[in-house]
């Protein structure tokens, strides 16, 4: 029997993760990587002591209470902690662990990516491009609006937010920004904060959502806020799906209220997407790939392990949410 403390792996990762994994780990890994149900968690975390888990692996409350009582640790690659039950894992005493620096730049750089693909008509001139039609150079063919020196509205001002404004600024954008609360004058930097959010939403042109699923925030982006917005403004959505109301943002794009949109999160991702979305030429959609990079990936599973290895030796993990 194997002295190494032991992990039920419920997805495979890549290489460098996997291979710390297997050094310093008795693992139980799910060699196919397909989505396992509580009850296969359940059954096959007997004796183990921690789960490290994705937001493909809901923990309930009735989940987590049926844990062995070997399992001591959740480790969660992501920063959101929605598919997890944090109140039953507190009153379970297990630690959660997630991944709130690693994603950071890599989730930024989406965001930004989005902006400027939604603005500049990407997928559509993509699309025309692949299908052979492009016969010729016209002087009012897919013409988009530039970005720079534009006012860019970030509703959610956290370390993503803060991220994008940074990168915004290379753009010369004016950037403003809502937030629970106004930030220090060092990380606000030369953002503009506005309390009202009407006043917020009228003055962008560009909007990126950046902050957290919570009660607030849920369905921010609807029919009465949509109307705020400028005519013709652009939204990027790197939050979390349900921010937004999908009925009143299709029935923007398609009015044209909105010019265009970039999502990288949706309502019911993966399979139960509003596919209204898909037939729309001016959405720019990923399918949440905000952490997709091969760094913010390896630095998430090494945050989580590192955090692990920091509770074993009875030290606060700085990345422990519960």
């Amino acid at each position: 029997m194997s002295d190494k403390p032991r992990i039920l792996v419920t997805r495979r990762h890549l290489a460098e993760i996997e291979a710390r994994l297997q050094r310093d780990y008795d693992i139980v890994l799910n060699e196919d990587d397909h989505i396992m149900t509580a009850s296969e968690i359940i059954g096959a975390a007997d004796g183990v002591d921690a789960l490290f888990i994705c937001v493909t692996e809901p923990l309930s409350e009735k989940t987590i209470n049926a844990l062995p009582n070997s399992v001591q640790a959740i480790l969660t690659l992501s920063v959101g902690t929605d598919h997890i039950d944090l109140a039953a894992a507190e009153k379970r005493r297990l630690a959660v662990l997630t991944t709130p620096d690693a994603v950071t730049a890599a989730t930024a750089e989406i965001g930004m990516l989005l902006l400027l693909g939604a603005a500049r008509r990407a997928p559509e001139s993509g699309r025309y491009l692949r299908a052979g039609k492009w016969q010729t150079w016209s002087p009012t063919q897919f013409v988009g609006v530039e970005i720079t020196g534009r006012p860019l509205g970030i509703f959610g001002m956290g370390r993503i937010g803060r991220t994008v404004a940074e990168r915004a600024r290379g753009f010369e954008m004016k950037v403003h920004y809502r937030n629970r609360n106004r930030l220090a004058p060092d990380l606000e930097g030369s953002a503009v904060y506005f309390n009202d959010l009407g006043e917020f939403l009228a003055a962008s042109e560009f909007l990126i959502l950046c902050a957290p699923s919570t009660p607030e925030t849920k369905g921010l982006l609807n029919a009465e806020t949509i109307a705020q917005l400028p005519d013709g403004a652009i939204v990027v959505n790197i939050a979390r799906g349900d921010l937004v109301d999908d009925a009143a943002l299709i029935a923007a794009l398609k009015s044209g209220k909105i010019a265009a949109a970039g999502l990288d999160v949706f309502n019911g991702e993966p399979a139960n997407i509003d596919r209204r979305y898909f037939r729309l030429p001016n959405v720019f959609a990923v399918p949440h790939i905000g952490s997709a990079a091969r760094q913010a990936r390896t630095a998430m599973g090494m945050m989580l392990l590192d955090g692990f290895e920091a509770l074993r030796a009875g030290q606060p993990a700085s990345n422990r949410v519960v």
